[in-house]
Order: C-alpha cells, then structure tokens, then sequence
C-alpha cells in the first residue's frame, strides 16, 4: 500500500530602605530670642549605601488576575472557507477542516506545498493543546493576498491531510469525498464541504480519522494516520464509507464521538421542511426533481429506485468503526430533522441535539439502555426568556422538557418503509404522499385515527389508526404542536467535556489539578435572527447582534438534565448600513458554528460566516 507523506520567575521585588540619620545634640540652657536664620550650609557628601537587610518572609499569593472574557485567535482560514470539523484529541492533537475555499486560491506554504482551493482535511502540526504556553498571541488577521489564501495560526503549522479528489496513490481510486451511486458505478459528486472530524487513537501517535462530507448527497471518509517524533502526520490508508446499505446518507454535518468510541454523524438540510411545514411535497415532483440540483443528486444516487425522504435526516453511528467495512446504523429513534450536532452525555443514556434550521428546536434523547441509542425517549425544549430584558448579551432562558414519544429503531423502520417506492408518477399537485401538517395536528390532538386526503392527510395513513411515526419523521412539527419552542435560528454545534461533565455531575475525579464543580453543554448559534427577533413567541431578543451569532451554554444537573440556558459569549453589534465582513467586528465572533469543550474548561469556537477570512477563535469564560 503506497503511503502519502505529507509536506509537510515570575519576578519578586523587595524593597530596600537605607535611612541615613542625623543627630544634633545640644546643652540645655535658658531660651534666648530666635535670631534671624543664618544662610543654608552646603549639602554634606551623601553617605555610604549600608548593608542589604536579609529578605523578608514571602508574602501570600494574591488572587489570579482576570483572564476570563478573552477570545484569542488561534488561526483563520482562506478566502471562501469555513471552519468545520473541530476535534481536540486526548494527546491534545488538534484537527479541523477548511470548508468550501475558493476555487481561485493559489497561494502555497512549505507545508502544504500545495494551493488550499478545494475542501481539505487537516491538523495544526506540532503544537500541544494540552500544554499550550501561558500567554498566546493572536495570530494575525489576514493582509495580503498571499495570507488571505491560506490558515495562518497562532500555534503549530496547518498540515494538510487529504483534499477532495485526493486518491492516495492507489489506495482510494474514487477519490476522497467524491459520492457514489449506490451500486458504485457512477460519480454523483466530489464533495468539498468536509466537516466533522473524529479520532480513534489506536496506539501513541496514531489512529484513525473520520470525517463527514456535507452535500446531498453526503458520506465519511477514513484516513489512519500516524505522527512522527517531531509531531507531522502521514497517511496511511484511506476509505470512503459505504452507506449503500442504508440507502445512502445526506449532508453529513457536525458529529461527536460517543462516550463508548463510535462515531455519530448528523444528516442536516435533507428534510427540506420549514417550522410552519413538515417534508416538501416537492420531493417527488417531477419538475422540482429536474430542476432542482440537489434533489435531483439524491434521485440519481438511487436511481432507478425513487429516494423515499424518510431514510434521511438522522444521526447515524459508526457502530464497528474499525473493521474492514464498517458497520453504520441509522438511530431514526432520536427523531428526523436537520440535524446539527448530537453529544451523549457519560451516563451513555441522554443525548442533546440540535436543529440547524430556521425555527430549530433544541431536542433531548433518552435511551432506554446504556450505550444503545436504539430505543429510548425523544423530547423537545420549552423555553421561557427571562422577564424584563431582551438583549441577548445578558438574556437567558429556563427550559422544560416536553415528552413527544417513546420508540424504537425497528418499529420506525417499518412506518418509513410504507412510504418507499413512490415515484414521479405519484405525483398530485396540491396534494402530499408524506406526511403532512394535517396528519400531525391530529396525532398532537389525540385523534384516532389519521385525517383523510379530502381532510389534508396523506395518502398512505389516510383513515388508518393513528401511531406515534409523526415524533420521529416530523419530529420539528410534533414537537412545535406539543408545545416545544420551535425558534432557535442556525442551532449549531453542541458540546461538552466529557471527563470535566462526568467529575461535576457524577463527582468522579476525572481532571488532574482542578476541582469541577460545574460543568456546561455550550451550545453555538450562528444567526441571532429571524425567529428568535420577530417579536413573537417564546424568544424575544433585540436585534443588537443579529447575524453576528454567539455561544450558549447550559448547566448540567443531576442526571445529566437541563433547565437554564443562558449566554456566554456573543458577537458586536451588527451594523446592517456596512456590506460584507464590516457588518461584524473582526475582533469578535462572527456567526459561530462548531464548538468544542477543552479539558481545561475553554472552548474553541469555529466561524461560519461573512468574514473575510473567517476565524478559529479560542475562549476562556468567566466560570468554568
């Protein structure tokens, strides 16, 4: 197998006092009258400098100054990119991808030895991020058109790993993140939208990296990869996944690894729904299906099967990562939409999820048994803003929790599959072969049965008795009807630490030299906009950021629960009279999206937004 090599006193000051004294003696006698005062003598010569005195006892350590509140910008990416894909290793090797670059980038490092013009895998070779220096500078914002092509950081260099189309010599003919049919004859498309990153360390130094490919269709790619002594990486095999067996896989976004080592990996923008809307009736209309690029890629991927839209929308797991063909299971138990981001807490039962959307609901995830997240409980978040104050600077939120339904992988399976085969020639204007808004008002008002067409049902369930296949196919929609908060604009990534979640909640020491008491789920959001500023509902925060974006975060409890939610930081102010990258400070956040929990209790925070180059910020809150 060919490898590629890639190009890669504290001071103390004592005070010293020197007293030099003086003595006039005089005998006593009557006091005469005061004569006049002589004129001043001239200055005797200053005497010799006595002795040092010994040192004093060290006094005690007065409090740490205030570092808190300080974001530090630890790279920017090129022209075009986005920042995606942060993962932070356990031997503190950190690797995040460059999304999307512009197509015109030319410039080249000594590193890379190659232009960043295409989507790329990579890492910041050589530097430690569990042994980062005290003080770190900013790295700089980008000036000249070389440094706008290319990630320039403050720590370790960007070495490349993979880019898209990249074969590895002979080891990936199809090429890294092109897309296949699902019988493998025909490329669909050469994704370059890497994102999530995940790492399973199989020895010092190495192991294997997957990261997920975000476009419809979507995939995951394998890279093993191993770290010389001087801490630049090679790669040594490469694969793309095979999701064939699970019809496929769609916008493959931000993921996690699970507390028991496996991959997650979210299917995003797929659904095509909106928070008043459940699945497009478009998707198999046959117009739509030559029109539009996307769907039209998700049809050719099948073809000549038709794409059922219910295989899609999910977090599926990698659940045998390492084998020769991995094995991938689709969890529809935790609910379709456009997933962001799951993260498992310790206890290896809760999930908390995101909806990147439009009038995204924050969800939560129970599973019935450890480890397995085949079967369990889907919930959706009620939020209530705290009175008197709108900015969303200062504003938090309590949270409740509204059950939706209890369900399994196997009984949901076969609801999907009532919906496969439906074709083009299905199609009825003004009509809906899914499930609709109809059959979901009547699910959430305990109906017994599921309306007709002439009523606005679908199709398929149309007068059949109702069941709980709307909590897990239109999980946005039952959830907004039951009473969830269906607000959130770009809900994005959203993370933990798991060894400072497990020493707080559970009261395991888990962080050598530090006490946890409190641990925090921080939650990414990139546009504070639309429906979290209309003025309606349960989220009703000032336009003051807007697009700008910030970060959240959220206490975790006993059990793993939640029930506030507030901020941590956010961007400045937009100013929506400027164009471009002006509307938001280059020294503040700009649109946040991936974000990732330190051992440390800081976070990295990575930019989707309208930057000229956009940023991988570091930041360390006020209590951690």
């Amino acid at each position: 197998m060919k490898s590629e090599t890639l190009r890669g006193i504290k001071y103390s000051a004592i005070a010293l006092a020197v007293t030099v004294g003086i003595s006039a003696c005089s005998l006593e006698g009557d006091d005469g009258e005061d004569g006049e005062d002589g004129a001043q003598g001239a200055q005797g010569p200053v005497g010799e400098q006595g002795p040092v005195g010994e040192q004093g006892p060290v006094g005690e350590q007065g409090p740490e100054g205030d570092t808190a509140g300080t974001l530090t910008r630890i790279a920017t990416v090129p022209l075009g990119a986005e920042v995606t894909g942060i993962f932070l290793t356990d031997e503190g090797d950190l690797f995040f991808n460059v999304q999307h670059p512009s197509g015109t980038n030319a410039a080249t490092t000594s590193v890379n030895e190659m232009p960043i013009n295409t989507g790329t895998v990579g890492v910041l070779a050589g530097a430690n991020f569990n042994n980062l220096p005290v003080t770190l500078p900013n790295s700089p914002v980008p000036s000249s058109d070389e440094e706008k092509e290319l990630v320039v950081s403050a720590i370790g260099q960007y070495q490349v790993l993979g880019q898209t189309g990249d074969t590895f010599g002979t080891d990936l003919p199809e090429g890294l993140g092109h897309i296949y049919t699902l019988d493998g004859e025909e490329l669909v498309l050469e994704n370059d939208m890497p994102d999530f990153n995940g790492f399973i360390s199989t020895a010092e130094g190495e192991g294997y990296l997957f990261s997920n490919w975000e476009e419809l269709p979507g995939g995951m790619s394998r890279m093993k990869v191993e770290k010389d002594e001087f801490g630049m990486w090679e790669v040594t095999e490469a694969m793309m996944l095979d999701f064939s067996p699970v019809w496929g896989t769609a916008a493959n976004c931000f993921g996690s690894m699970s507390p028991w080592g496996t991959p997650l990996t979210s299917e995003e923008w797929v659904v095509n729904s909106s928070v008043d809307s459940t699945t497009s009736p478009s998707w198999n209309n046959p117009e739509a299906v030559s029109t539009d690029a996307r769907l039209g890629r998700m049809w050719q991927m099948t073809a000549p099967d038709a794409p059922n839209p219910y295989n899609y929308g999910y977090i599926a797991e990698v659940t045998d990562p390492l084998a020769d063909e991995p094995v991938i299971v689709k969890h529809f138990a935790m609910g379709r939409y456009e997933h962001e981001n799951s993260t498992v807490m310790p206890d290896g039962k809760t999930v908390y999820l995101s909806q990147d959307d439009t009038g995204g609901v924050l969800f939560k995830f129970v599973a019935d048994t450890a480890e397995d997240l085949s079967a369990g409980t889907l919930y959706g978040a009620k939020l209530t803003q705290d009175a008197g104050q709108n900015d969303p600077a200062t504003t938090g939120f309590a949270v409740e929790w509204v059950e939706l339904a209890s369900g399994d992988n196997m009984t949901i399976r076969a609801w999907i599959d009532e919906y496969n085969g439906i074709g083009t020639d299905d199609y009825v204007d003004g009509q809906s072969s899914y499930i609709t808004m109809a059959d979901v008002q009547a699910w959430a008002d305990g109906d017994a049965t599921y309306p007709t067409v002439e009523e606005g049902g679908s199709s398929v369930t149309a007068g059949e008795p109702m069941d709980n296949r709307v909590a897990f196919l239109e999980s946005r929609a039952a959830a907004r009807l039951k009473g969830a908060t269906a607000e959130w604009r770009k809900l994005e990534g959203i993370s933990i630490n798991q060894k400072r979640a497990k020493e707080a909640v559970e009261g395991v020491d888990t962080i050598e030299g530090e006490v946890v008491e409190n641990a925090y789920l921080y939650i990414g959001i990139a546009d504070i906009d639309n429906t979290m500023v209309d003025g309606e509902g349960d989220m009703q925060l000032s336009a003051r950021v807007k697009d700008c974006g910030g970060v959240y975060r959220a206490k975790l409890e006993a059990g793993y629960n939640i029930t506030r939610i507030e901020p941590v930081v956010m961007g400045g102010t937009y100013r929506s009279s400027l164009t471009g990258a002006e509307r938001c400070d280059v020294e503040q956040l700009s649109q946040p999206d991936n974000v990732v929990v330190m051992n440390d209790g800081r976070i990295l925070i990575g930019e989707d937004g309208f930057q000229e180059n956009n940023t991988l910020w570091m930041y360390e809150p006020a209590d951690k």
